[in-house]
């Protein structure tokens, strides 16, 4: 079983996204034998009014929840988040958040930051939060969003240990600074099997119960993340961990 707990549908404003609608993901996920996704919108990041790609993601993923798990995206510095919150809820049937400050112009710790992912925990939702979406190295010079940093994550952890967070194109995570009650999980997309071997040094610093699998599709390609699984030198029920369990541990059931 494998569960990728970092997808997308919608477009890009800055290049081109290939398999991103609801339909696709999950023929995509077919093809790659991915049992179950966490998927956001990306309109959500650009839209003035975050809730309306809540509205057309409900809408997109209605035909396929029993694979798609679909989480809301909004913005804690536009007036009226709170009711949108609930709709996403009670009306949509969004089961979780994506969050990005670096996109919506505040601090994951400020306050308006913190009350959003203290009235998503109140609902019993995981919290993502990307801590990148595009590699800056490949940006368009409009998209100006400055990565988070590890240490936003660290004071986020220690502030909200008892949130269920999932760090999403994360790198550069200690286990060792992060806050031992935390319940967090980070996702290996952007981490390395060989080389630097970061995923190796987050199992060692943080255990083997705070890491999950991603792909970031549709900005990047599923394969690679498998092939991460497969040289990883570590015992079969860790993988298992990585590909499906811990995320299953975390997430609403189906």
């Amino acid at each position: 079983m494998v569960i990728d707990v970092n997808t997308y549908v919608g477009h890009w404003p800055f290049r081109q996204l290939r398999h991103n609608t609801a339909q696709a993901l999950v023929k995509q996920m077919d093809r790659h034998g991915i049992d179950r996704a966490v998927v956001s919108s990306v309109h959500g990041i650009f839209y003035k009014d975050a809730h309306a790609a809540n509205e057309e993601l409900a809408r997109e993923t209605r035909r396929f929840r029993d694979r798609l798990i679909p989480f809301a995206t909004l913005n804690p510095t536009y007036a009226g988040w709170e009711e949108d919150l609930r709709r996403c809820a009670e009306d949509l049937g969004l089961c979780g958040i994506r969050l990005y400050p670096q996109y919506h112009g505040y601090g994951l710790t400020d306050a308006s930051g913190l009350a959003l992912v203290d009235a998503a925990s109140e609902l019993g939702w995981v919290v993502q939060v990307p801590m990148q979406v595009v590699d800056r190295r490949q940006r368009h010079r409009w998209d100006l969003a400055e990565d988070l940093t590890p240490g936003a994550f660290e004071k986020a952890f220690a502030l909200r240990p008892r949130t269920r967070w999932m760090v999403l194109n994360g790198v550069g995570l200690n286990g060792d600074r992060l806050p031992s009650k935390a319940r967090f999980l980070v996702e290996i997309s952007r981490q390395t099997a060989v080389l630097q071997k970061t995923i190796q040094a987050l199992l060692e610093t943080a255990g083997p119960r705070h890491v999950a699998f991603g792909t970031g599709m549709p900005f990047k390609v599923p394969a690679p993340q498998f092939l991460k699984l497969d040289v990883l030198d570590v015992p079969r029920w860790i993988k298992e961990r990585i590909a499906w369990r811990n995320a299953a541990e975390m997430l609403p059931p189906v």
